[in-house]
């Protein structure tokens, strides 16, 4: 089966449970057929004197690639939303979870099991529509005889547009191998059966005792995620993601944008940049890496004992300082 067809027919299946965004695979494989027509003339001429793609294309500059960057920003917003919706609810107290399923409208069964059923059909969703969005990008290369395509990509990734990139992606990996490591544990006690996967692939392993979250999406797709910071150069603890996708300690971060840990990142200058990729306005935006956090703690337990001790004493004087500070400010000594 084609991959065009495939994917119509999963995104057919799914919106008859839901209504969620995806690519318009077909429709945009249309408008490059147009564009191969209309341009085959223009593209000969300039494939002779040395250059890949008209510099003027209707279809490039006007239709395709604003067409594909929508979808890809519905896409990723979808999935960041129904992720974060998930885990926060999976991490949640029992009675927090009762409100929220009595206050949804969601009929689905939203049991143990239920909640590892919705994680799978999230990275089955993510996984497709990067493989869509991989394959018309690589289309249209071929039809232009261009690069324009890897470099849109390279765009959208600066961008933040890209679902591999997501922080809630990193967030399922480690629910998945959380979740499997607490089946060994009931599973060792005759205690459960196991629960279907969310991932084929996907392990938590240490390279000259460096930590890699690793995870093989699909034959062509693997991510690979360092969990060193780059700042202490250590395991990280308390793992936070900037906007920019790069993931830190907790700790680490907010030194890096010059906050105190009792204000927070959400008090940083919007001129702090990411210490890697020195982009700005990355830390309001932050997001707390919680089931990674768990996975860590689990798999390093004598660092992560020992790193807690020292992190609780900067933060109790960080924040006798602070409020030392304010005492003196309030009463003017």
């Amino acid at each position: 089966m084609k991959f065009c067809k495939k994917y119509e027919e999963y995104m057919q299946g799914q919106k008859e449970k839901k209504n969620l965004p995806g690519v318009g695979f077909k429709k945009l494989k249309k408008i490059l057929k147009r564009c191969r027509r209309r341009d085959h003339q223009i593209a000969s001429i300039n494939h002779q004197h040395g250059n890949n793609c008209p510099r003027e294309c209707t279809v490039c500059d006007g239709t395709f690639f604003p067409e594909l960057l929508k979808e890809m920003e519905d896409v990723v917003g979808w999935f960041n939303e129904n992720a974060q919706k998930l885990l926060e609810l999976h991490l949640a107290s029992r009675f927090k979870r009762c409100l929220t399923w009595l206050k949804g409208n969601n009929n689905r069964k939203r049991s143990h099991l239920g909640l590892i059923q919705e994680g799978k059909d999230l990275v089955s969703y993510a996984l497709i529509n990067s493989v869509a969005i991989r394959k018309i990008l690589k289309k249209y290369d071929k039809i232009h005889e261009s690069s324009q395509g890897q470099a849109f990509k390279t765009q959208v990734q600066k961008m933040h547009i890209e679902i591999l990139q997501s922080p809630w992606l990193c967030e399922l990996m480690a629910f998945h191998i959380n979740l499997e490591e607490t089946q060994k544990d009931c599973s060792g006690a005759g205690l459960a059966s196991p629960p279907p996967a969310l991932f084929d692939g996907c392990s938590l392993v240490f390279d000259d005792g460096k930590p890699l979250l690793s995870c093989e999406l699909s034959d062509s797709l693997k991510v690979d995620i360092d969990l060193t910071c780059s700042i202490c150069l250590d395991t990280m603890f308390d793992p936070i993601s900037l906007t920019c996708g790069h993931i830190y300690c907790y700790m680490c971060a907010c030194s890096a944008a010059s906050v105190n840990v009792v204000d927070g990142l959400k008090t940083a200058d919007p001129s702090e940049k990411c210490p890697l990729c020195r982009e700005v306005c990355v830390y309001k935006g932050a997001v707390h890496l919680d089931e990674l956090s768990i996975l860590l703690k689990r798999s390093c337990r004598e660092y992560w004992e020992e790193r807690r001790k020292t992190e609780r004493a900067e933060r109790l004087q960080q924040a006798k300082e602070y409020w030392d500070y304010q005492c003196r400010s309030f009463t003017g000594i």
